[in-house]
């Protein structure tokens, strides 16, 4: 069994000598990106949250009509 295989501090060199390789084909964001795709990611969390918080009314409503 090779050293890598096995383990041991050769393995972990090998590992993150791979990782820093790796993380320098990664294609960054830009700042502009980062920051449009916050303000999408935000918008879209605010309409989910009003329409869980329109469904919950209106089922909560519904019940209480129908167990009145």
């Amino acid at each position: 069994m090779s050293e890598a295989t096995a383990g041991g501090i050769g393995g972990v060199k090998k590992f993150f000598d791979e990782v820093v390789a790796e993380m320098k084909k990664v294609a960054w964001s830009t700042k502009e990106e980062l920051v449009r795709y916050t303000g999408v990611v935000a918008v879209a969390v605010a309409l989910v949250c009003v329409l869980i918080w329109v469904c919950d009314t209106f089922f909560a409503r519904v019940f209480h009509f129908i167990l009145r």
